[in-house]
């Protein structure tokens, strides 16, 4: 073959080959570009989806006027619903009761109360709201229980709803005041026991109980209301006991029964409240507070969900909070009636208030036909609207907080009311809350309780506390001992020393932090609780003990010390800490019995004042450290190692120690990569799940104590997201807690990015 022709096939192939290469750099840039671009997205795509999940939590109420009805025959003492908003029913002051459609007001049907005649309706008050029952008071001292009944069938024509009266306590009038005057000042509560009722009777209040009478007729017994007893035998609950109370119930207009009948409130026409105290020996004046300083007065009272709150309304269209506060300096449980926080709804008297259900919420009505809707957790002023022409006389709120049927003198309205997360805003999630019966505003995360009147606290502050204490103690043991350990293998350790000590580190990496957490909270944590004399003087004893050996080792002759191979010295220490942390952990228990007493727990508690938990920050700093050791080491050894060899060699050829030569050279050459290592380790520390999971005891407190434990934003997702309802606030609040940890990690990698990018500008040059 001629030399053209194999030119011209070495021209062709190199052609070839050329073309080849060009495809697979186009593809290599294409499929680089692409990952870039997919991983942007995809964490724009999470970013997006944690903030669709959690924005529902502040969006703004649907409170809308759905029907209007036209004044006649409107006027009510008392208005309810069924809690699918299609049904309700009115009593007026003739006892009669009227069922009607809330969608076109039209009535279904009538009902008359069983009152004697000659005797009027003088005021219904509900019960507690989970009761359901409400009383109704009668011209001639009587008092009549009722509970509104709602029968849901599925017909053709879709859900129908038929409402009724039904009578728990019998037909027949419960005689509360033997004089027969009008009862017009009470209030109920409905126990297994029977029922409870505190009611005004001239200059008397009087606190009765009222039971079933056993069926042999041989004595009474105590039995819990039913339907079927009230139906064969309408004379079956008669007075068991009557009690006056120590209070002159002259002027009380008033009256409010506490949470689980053991306290009692009477507002009387100076605007002061009494707050009576139920015990074993009977009832006491406990305390007396105003409720209303300066020229307002009170025009309402009712208790919030639950019985623990009252709400006042006062003739200047504010409503105010108030419940019993425990004295934290008092060495016995006295407790004070406190306002806790005001609503305003207009600059008209509040004349009706109505607590929702299921909710801390509740609506007011005023003198010029106003509503609002508030909620008191969140102190939000949900909605106030204009919605009827005259004065709100009663309200009622539906069981699904969807509907709220307002009543007055002239006509009636429903309005639609539509928020799923009232409880929720910017200062619950961040700022501090004064929670029902706690004795000051707190930073608190209590998502669930088995009560069903519970006050959910879902502060998101010691969660994020909780995380960055956590970070904080894993760093203060990892970033030392990671860079530390970086300088000297990079700088000072032997090649071949080095490529046994860095793979063995890196290693660490592989070990599931399960497994860490495991032996954190099952075997590490007893360990140190036992022995924690012993950890803390190991670490007093171990730089100690190499200080004296480096001293040691600087008095042995220089050709002795020239037999250990250059940058193997350190490996001659491994022994002598091993013997002094033995030394530690044995002479633990003779510290302890020495120094504290015996018990070094009860030492701290009494000389500090610091609680100790046996899963706390100091496991989580020890294990968590151990676990962020290996990427810092990794990433900062690295950095350490790329420094190019001139600037070093220059550095040693000038005269500089090696010491002076990192620090002056190498430290700040490398800097970008140290700062980087620091960085991705915190960011590791902050989303660290199982170990604070399983080591830390979980508690939600705010407590930078090294011996108390804390709960962090992922532990708290890990935990509580397997039962949290779809939808509801406490699963929304996970993805706002998932969504902070995505923008701390997120912050702290975006400072990191721009700080090491100054960095390499300012000494990239050397």
């Amino acid at each position: 073959m001629s030399k053209a022709v194999r030119a011209l096939m070495d021209e062709a192939t190199l052609a070839r080959l050329d073309r080849r290469r060009r495809l697979k750099d186009r593809f290599a840039n294409v499929t680089i570009a692409f990952g870039g671009v997919f991983i942007i997205v995809a964490i724009a795509l999470i970013f997006f989806y944690l903030l669709f999940e959690s924005w529902p939590l502040f969006r703004d109420a649907d409170f809308r006027k759905e029907r209007s009805y036209a004044a006649q025959s409107q006027a009510a003492l008392w208005v309810d619903m069924d809690e699918y908003n299609q049904t309700g029913m009115r009593v007026g002051a003739d006892g009669k009761v009227v069922f009607f459609r809330v969608a076109t007001g039209e009535p279904m049907g009538e009902a008359l109360l069983p009152v004697p005649a000659g005797v009027q309706v003088t005021r219904v008050v509900r019960s507690a709201v989970l009761q359901g029952l409400a009383g109704v008071g009668l011209s001639n001292g009587h008092l009549l229980v009722i509970k509104p009944a709602y029968a849901v069938d599925s017909g053709a024509d879709g859900r129908v709803v038929t409402p009724s009266i039904e009578y728990p306590y019998g037909q027949v009038p419960l005689t509360v005041d033997d004089q027969s005057r009008p009862l017009t000042t009470f209030a109920l509560h409905a126990s297994d026991s029977g029922l409870k009722v505190l009611a005004a009777a001239g200059s008397q209040l009087l606190w009765q109980k009222f039971g079933k009478e056993s069926a042999g007729g041989g004595g009474l017994g105590l039995a819990l209301a039913d339907d079927t007893a009230a139906e064969t035998d309408v004379s079956a609950y008669t007075r068991l006991s009557s009690e006056v109370l120590p209070l002159d119930a002259a002027g009380v207009g008033q009256v409010v029964i506490g949470q689980g009948a053991r306290w009692a409130y009477a507002v009387d026409n100076r605007d002061r409240v009494s707050v009576l105290r139920f015990g074993e020996d009977g009832a006491s004046l406990y305390t007396q507070a105003d409720l209303a300083p300066g020229a307002d007065t009170v025009t309402a009272v009712v208790p919030l969900q639950g019985e623990i709150s009252l709400l006042a309304g006062d003739s200047r269209g504010q409503i105010s909070q108030w419940f019993l506060v425990r004295d934290a300096n008092s060495e016995v449980d006295k407790f004070s009636l406190q306002r806790i926080r005001r609503f305003t709804l207009g600059n008209a008297p509040v004349t009706a208030l109505a607590p929702e259900a299921k909710r801390k919420g509740f609506v007011a009505g005023d003198a010029q036909g106003r509503v609002g809707y508030f909620y008191t957790t969140s102190e939000r002023t949900v909605a106030v609207q204009q919605a009827v022409q005259g004065p709100v006389t009663a309200l009622s709120v539906s069981a699904r907080s969807e509907g709220i049927f307002v009543q007055s003198d002239r006509d009636a309205a429903f309005w639609r009311l539509h928020i799923e997360h009232p409880d929720m805003s910017v200062s619950a999630v961040w700022g501090k809350v004064w929670y029902e019966s706690y004795p000051e505003p707190t930073y608190t995360w209590q998502s669930s309780s088995g009560n069903a009147d519970f006050e959910a606290k879902l502060s998101l502050v010691p969660l994020t506390f909780g995380t960055l204490k956590a970070a904080f103690y894993a760093m203060l043991l990892a970033a030392p001992l990671a860079i530390c350990g970086a300088m000297y293998t990079a700088v000072f350790m032997s090649p071949g020393l080095r490529t046994k000590v860095k793979p063995a580190i890196e290693l660490m990496q592989a070990l599931p932090t399960v497994i860490l957490g495991f032996l954190a909270g099952l075997w590490l944590a007893p360990v140190v609780e036992d022995n924690l004399p012993g950890i803390f003087s190991l670490l007093l004893v171990t730089p100690l003990i190499i200080l004296l050996c480096g001293f040691l080792w600087m008095q042995i002759p220089l050709e002795k010390r020239n037999r250990v191979p250059d940058g193997w010295a350190p490996v001659l220490l491994i022994a002598p800490i091993l013997i002094g942390g033995w030394l530690s952990l044995s002479l633990s228990a003779p510290i302890e019995q020495t120094v504290f007493g015996g018990n070094v727990r009860l030492w701290l508690e009494t000389s500090t004042g610091l609680n100790f938990d046996q899963r706390n920050a100091l496991i989580v700093g020890l294990v968590m450290g151990f676990a962020v050791i290996a990427p810092i080491f990794s990433i900062a050894e690295d950095a350490l190692f790329a420094v190019p060899r001139h600037l070093t060699n220059g550095s040693l050829a000038l005269g500089a120690t090696q010491w002076q030569t990192l620090m002056r050279v190498v430290l700040p050459t490398a800097s970008p990569g140290i700062f980087s290592a620091l960085m991705i380790g915190s960011g590791r520390a902050i989303g660290e799940t199982m170990i604070v999971l399983m080591a830390t005891g979980n508690t939600a407190v705010m407590d930078w104590n090294i011996f108390e434990g804390m709960r962090t934003l992922s532990a708290n997702v890990a935990v509580e997201m397997g039962e949290a309802e779809v939808g509801s606030t406490h699963f929304r609040m996970l993805f706002l807690s998932a969504l902070v940890l995505f923008i701390i990690t997120f912050a702290l990698n975006t400072v990191a990015e721009v700080v090491r990018t100054r960095l390499r500008k300012k000494y990239g040059s050397l």
